[in-house]
């Protein structure tokens, strides 16, 4: 496939010279004289011409210094045939002897500390072979396929499209689509850094080994070659090592837990370095595929920034648990008494709920439980279930609570009412009570295209108590065909169950995370959670990531079966032979 995308590109190439050339034979231009810009080039009808076509083999440099005016120049709109033709011949005078000639390596960074249209420069040098030429590295992955379900670029359009979204965070005309992102940009300084990470970020795709750590490596060597700043050149190498650090953090761990908030700003370590991670996140995301982002996503990205830079710009030490809960049950009567509500109407539920509770629930959904259950038990209905739906806070589709006294299959139920009214479960957090009693919160995103939220929160209250009141049977998952991609590139299953490295609450040292890698399909996560329920295990946390054609679930568990190994590999055993297609 990758020669195919080269042959591809290459036709494209010879296309868009030749058209140029019809164009101009059927509308000639104005008889207009070129305009010299220096001794090798000139202005032709607002377009890049050489005097001669000699230009690049008399003076090699030329071959950088044609991309530079481009961006220098605003008057210039692209390049006549005749400047395409000769640059792409001169490619090949792009060797060793070449990329070490200082005055070359200062027109080539010079190309991204000038910034204006960077991206359509680097897609024109990509175009014409003269950047797989400069950066052999980056020349091994043009045309380039990435073998899963979330990419849809080649490599190499790929990093081009990460850059694309660096760029747009810089421009006035974008900041309505990422406010802060833009506001960040803008006092970050040197964002030229960014885009240099960005161009390495995945430079060692298909190489085998990490391409993190080998990209990195890549990074190094530039900006040594090119003579960056010791604190610049570790930005970019750190920025290239951990550029999916950020991504997994957000989607796979419980970002509400202190203990995952500190040792992710262990690594960061400074503000400097988290913002720049966030932005090229974002950037990355964004530019892998228009399916993969989502408003959920970014609103974890962003939870988890300012969690971190919270943390970074305290000056103090980590929080300890007890000192986060403290905070949290503050802030919660605070919430409630705004509301005017009696100041004993937490009592009741926080006598019934353990510490892991107040690290997993914000201050905000403490209250907003707080104040439906004192109304569910002032009305006398405690043995009936409660169901309260509402917009998620974080802006992203629904939010739901359900408090309901414990049962095997309740959360297969939950799961299956969910799936058949087209929502998608992308949080949950799961909490049982001393009393025995089911409390917990979901957050839904709709894919069913309802366009109306509002209107469905009485839907899912009122269906959703009815099934739960009573013997109902489960609702089973629509039905749906596999995406084209899901059947011509099927993605083998992944189950691991690994025992909880650290968790402040975990007094029992008896939590497993669960983490289940497969291709998505309708009915999925119905599947899963009938698998949990028939083993016998409690689901504490979920966190559903959705990359395109490709899930990547994390969910924190436990159970008896599970402390002994055998039940864990019966249980791996038993989700991989549901998984497989």
């Amino acid at each position: 496939m990758q020669q195919y995308y080269r042959r591809a590109k290459a036709v494209l190439q010879i296309n868009a010279i030749l058209l140029q050339n019809i164009g101009a034979a059927l509308v000639p231009p104005r008889d207009e004289a070129p305009q010299p810009i220096n001794e090798r080039f000139q202005n032709t009808h607002e377009l890049l011409d050489v005097v001669h076509e000699s230009v690049f083999s008399d003076a090699p440099e030329a071959v950088l210094e044609a991309f530079l005016l481009l961006q220098q120049h605003a008057g210039l709109h692209g390049m006549t045939a005749c400047a395409q033709r000769a640059l792409w011949r001169a490619r090949t005078l792009i060797d060793e002897d070449f990329r070490q000639q200082p005055a070359n390596r200062t027109r080539f960074l010079e190309l991204f500390t000038h910034g204006n249209r960077l991206t359509q420069t680097l897609r024109r040098m990509n175009q014409l072979g003269v950047l797989g030429r400069y950066l052999p590295n980056f020349g091994r992955v043009v045309g380039q396929m990435q073998h899963d379900l979330f990419h849809v670029y080649t490599v190499d359009q790929h990093i081009l499209q990460v850059i694309r979204r660096l760029r747009r965070f810089t421009m006035e005309e974008f900041a309505h689509e990422y406010p802060l992102c833009s506001r960040l940009v803008s006092d970050f300084g040197n964002p030229w850094v960014l885009y240099i990470a960005a161009l390495f970020h995945d430079i060692a795709k298909g190489r085998g080994g990490d391409h993190s750590e080998l990209g990195a490596v890549d990074a190094r060597q530039f900006c040594v070659d090119h003579c960056l700043a010791a604190e610049e050149s570790e930005l970019v190498v750190w920025l290239v090592r951990q550029h999916l650090l950020m991504s997994r953090t957000a989607q796979k761990h419980d970002i509400s837990d202190p203990a995952v908030v500190d040792r992710f700003a262990a690594i960061v370590g400074d503000e400097r370095h988290l913002v720049a991670l966030y932005l090229l996140t974002v950037a990355d995301i964004r530019g892998t595929s228009p399916k993969v982002w989502n408003a959920w996503k970014g609103q974890l990205l962003e939870q988890l920034f300012n969690a971190t830079r919270r943390q970074l710009l305290s000056n103090e030490a980590p929080p300890m648990a007890k000192g986060v809960i403290a905070e949290r049950q503050q802030e919660a009567r605070r919430l409630m008494r705004f509301l005017a509500l009696p100041e004993t109407i937490h009592e009741r539920l926080w006598e019934q709920v353990d510490t892991v509770y107040f690290l997993r629930q914000s201050a905000e959904e403490i209250a907003w439980h707080a104040r439906a259950l004192y109304d569910h038990h002032h009305q006398r209905r405690t043995d009936k279930p409660l169901v309260k739906a509402r917009l998620s806070p974080l802006g992203a589709g629904l939010e739901v609570m359900v408090y309901a006294l414990d049962q095997r299959d309740l959360f297969v139920r939950m799961v299956g009412f969910f799936s058949r009214a087209a929502y998608s479960i992308v949080d949950a957090k799961i909490h049982t009570t001393r009393a025995g009693y089911a409390l917990d919160t979901f957050v839904l995103l709709d894919v069913g295209d309802h366009g109306r939220n509002r209107e469905m929160i009485n839907y899912i209250e009122h269906e959703l108590l009815a099934r739960l009141s009573g013997p109902s049977p489960t609702d089973l998952p629509a039905s749906g065909r596999l995406s084209r991609q899901v059947r011509h590139f099927p993605l083998q299953p992944l189950v691991t169950i690994q025992p909880l490295v650290s968790l402040e609450a975990d007094e029992t040292g008896k939590f497993f995370v669960l983490t289940v890698v497969a291709a998505d399909r309708p009915g999925l996560l119905f599947i899963i959670a009938t698998q949990l329920a028939a083993h016998g295990a409690n689901l504490h946390t979920a966190k559903i990531a959705t990359l395109g054609e490709r899930v990547e679930d994390t969910f924190l568990i436990s159970g008896s079966h599970l402390e002994d190994s055998a039940g864990r590999v019966k249980l791996e055993t038993d989700l991989l032979k549901a998984l497989r297609i």
